[in-house]
């Protein structure tokens, strides 16, 4: 199940598109940098597939930690490694449910084509093309649910609305929280943000 999702993480050079001549792009991605993302959304490296489906076909979350094995190595994984790995902050809201409902309400427009507030219920080509993009980055990397990219969310939009309007976010809670789910059997979690870890290590570390 977890090779089906591993072709939908995301990798961003930020090198390459801070150099764009594309201004809304470049000031979407220096949004992204802003928000302590870049660790985590910029990390380079081989996909190890194997390892990643047998990483969640022996997962489980025991006293806060991710634990499993691959190869028979033992790999316990605490939220101050992943926070630490991808240089994660480890302050801000630390949940979707704390943004303030007049923040979200601007980003509708700021994100708007039209300028009139995008609806919550409609599809991404409501907005921008930089925001379009965006939402696809928060869709497969962050969010990691199935389901339509193209389709707008409350949660999705209230993911752009942190890079949008600079709203700190406790990244290593957040997305921590998300890896526990990813081994919880049943979850309804994508495996790509276990990817994004898999990339960052070396084969015998994972």
């Amino acid at each position: 199940m977890a090779a089906s999702f591993y072709s939908n993480s995301v990798h961003v050079d930020f090198d390459s598109v801070l150099e764009m001549d594309e201004p809304g792009m470049v000031s979407m991605f220096q949004a992204l940098v802003a928000s302590g993302l870049q660790g985590f959304l910029g990390c380079t490296a081989m996909v190890y597939e194997e390892a990643l489906v047998e990483f969640f076909a022996n997962g489980t979350v025991r006293d806060g930690l991710v634990v499993s094995s691959v190869d028979g190595v033992l790999v316990e994984i605490s939220e101050e490694l992943f926070a630490e790995t991808f240089e994660l902050p480890v302050d801000g809201l630390g949940d979707l449910t704390e943004m303030p409902k007049d923040v979200v309400f601007d980003a509708r427009s700021i994100v708007s084509l039209s300028r009139e507030p995008i609806s919550l219920s409609g599809r991404k080509n409501q907005m921008k093309f930089e925001f379009r993009l965006l939402c696809d980055i928060m869709a497969k990397a962050i969010s990691v649910k199935a389901g339509s990219f193209n389709a707008i969310t409350v949660e999705k939009f209230s993911l752009i609305t942190t890079v949008v309007c600079r709203i700190r976010m406790n990244w290593a809670n957040f997305l921590f929280s998300i890896l526990k789910k990813m081994v919880t059997p049943g979850s309804k979690q994508a495996k790509g943000l276990a990817n994004q870890f898999v990339r960052k290590e070396e084969p015998d570390e994972v």
